[in-house]
């Protein structure tokens, strides 16, 4: 019996000001527990919150980014739970009127695209975080979180697999690090996904969802959606009834847990704070932001499929991030336009293996940008086969240095001499009679032995396709 997924997330970003939303106090990862909690944020009584303006313009950028609609009122709510890290007993979030309403994504699943919508983005703060001590069985409070700026994205629940969400939330972290509103670090937590889960008969009315919280790894996030994806078919036709809920994911077992029952917004009591203003949004400022803004990676995606003739997801991968994006527009710049395909191919190929190899970001590359494109360039006016260009580059890679001293100093520079092919080949076709006749005989593999000895006695440095064609010349004669 055929059962339909149905995914949307809420994704938490935190937002790159230098002070947290309604206070001065630093958002600076790594500080001791409660060194970076200010009165505001552990709500003394009488202290009153002050709106970060950065906040807001990062929202903006965000929402101009999806081609939403940007709310120019919208009002900061009190949303009300009690939790040990929530100082105030409420979180000031907003509600009925967000900053962002709308947009959508597009995303690469594969070959094929698909536009997840947005609902909704809206400015809230941050809670603490509760540290869990195993060897004493303790439990801390730690504030330096609390009031800690976040940009909740909330889509609709267009997606179908955990694949799609995964492709989802890996170009909204491609988004926001690209237009600079989150540093999108998942390890400490600056990009986190809680995902509703839930299934139905295909075409059939919604089922009932749980949530499962703070995935901070895109692994995860896939893990944590096959498995509640499975557990709640199960639980279906066994005859059970799925219970609305928030479940935690643990890794260790790569299962589902249930934390509580799921709230719904009225349980919240949300209601507008008494001690904030609505926020007005300029036009003036919308534009401004609007004219800072780069050079979108869904725009960027067309022009490379338009203007360099690249696939659908050549694109994407190029620009999957920005500095990544950055430096493949760097090389391209160097070379002529037809070579665009060639420098994708080293930069998603040879490039990418070795900084995976030596598990770093292409920002670190010991290999720059005009580096890259210079080699390339020897490359493709001949002076380097393939075989050699790679060699080139290893060098390049462990030692430094510029192609040209490269390969004047190893000598490896390919041969553009016919004549001394020619004579190489006919030494080669003197001393392996066998493969010419078993080629002569309709055995192919036979031809690709004989180029192997060819290249083997000019030490990799003849051109492939002279060698070829010369070859092809000889036999036929």
């Amino acid at each position: 019996m055929q059962w339909e997924t149905v995914i949307g997330l809420e994704v938490h970003t935190q937002l790159t000001t230098q002070s947290k939303i309604f206070s001065g106090a630093s958002t600076a990862f790594g500080a001791e527990p409660n060194t970076q909690a200010c009165q505001v944020d552990i709500a003394l009584p009488g202290v009153l919150p002050v709106l970060n303006k950065g906040a807001v313009e990062r929202a903006i950028r965000f929402g101009l980014a999806i081609g939403a609609r940007l709310n120019r009122i919208n009002v900061f709510d009190r949303k009300n739970y009690f939790y040990p890290d929530l100082p105030k007993g409420y979180q000031i979030s907003q509600f009925t009127l967000p900053i962002v309403e709308g947009g959508a994504l597009t995303i690469q699943v594969g070959d094929e695209e698909k536009t997840v919508r947005i609902t909704r983005a809206h400015l809230e703060e941050d809670a603490g975080k509760s540290l869990h001590e195993d060897f004493h069985g303790l439990t801390g409070i730690d504030l330096n979180r609390a009031g800690t700026p976040l940009l909740e994205i909330v889509s609709e629940p267009d997606m179908r697999s955990a694949k799609e969400a995964v492709a989802y939330a890996k170009a909204l972290h491609t988004l926001v690090t690209w237009i600079g509103t989150c540093d999108g670090n998942l390890q400490e937590g600056s990009f986190r996904c809680d995902a509703n889960v839930s299934v139905r008969r295909p075409g059939g009315p919604l089922g009932t969802r749980r949530e499962i919280k703070n995935l901070n790894s895109f692994r995860f996030l896939e893990q944590a959606i096959d498995y509640e994806i499975r557990w709640q078919i199960g639980e279906i036709e066994d005859g059970r009834a799925i219970q609305q809920a928030t479940v935690l994911f643990d890794p260790d077992s790569g299962e589902t847990r249930m934390m509580r029952t799921k709230e719904d917004a009225h349980d919240y009591r949300y209601f507008p704070d008494p001690d904030l203003l609505p926020v007005k949004l300029e036009e003036d400022w919308i534009e401004r932001v609007r004219a800072s803004l780069p050079e979108l990676p869904q725009a960027r995606q067309t022009r490379y499929r338009t203007e360099f003739g690249l696939s659908a997801y050549d694109a994407a991968t190029l620009t999957s991030s920005r500095t990544l994006s950055d430096y493949f527009e760097t090389v391209t710049a160097a070379l002529p336009k037809a070579d665009a395909k060639l420098a994708a191919n080293w930069v998603m190929g040879e490039l990418s293996a070795a900084l995976n190899r030596a598990e770093i970001d292409i920002a670190t590359s010991p290999i720059g940008a005009n580096r890259l494109a210079r080699l390339l360039g020897r490359l493709q006016d001949g002076t380097l086969s393939g075989k050699l260009a790679k060699q080139v580059f290893e060098a390049m890679w462990t030692e430094g240095g510029e192609p040209d001293a490269i390969i004047e100093a190893q000598g490896l520079k390919q041969m553009s001499d016919s004549g001394e092919v020619e004579r190489i080949i006919d030494t080669v076709l003197a001393a392996n009679q066998k493969s010419v006749e078993e080629f002569r005989a309709g055995k192919d593999k036979a031809f690709n032995a004989l180029v192997g000895q060819v290249m083997k006695a000019t030490k990799g440095k003849a051109n492939p396709a002279q060698v070829n064609d010369l070859l092809r010349a000889k036999l036929a004669g």
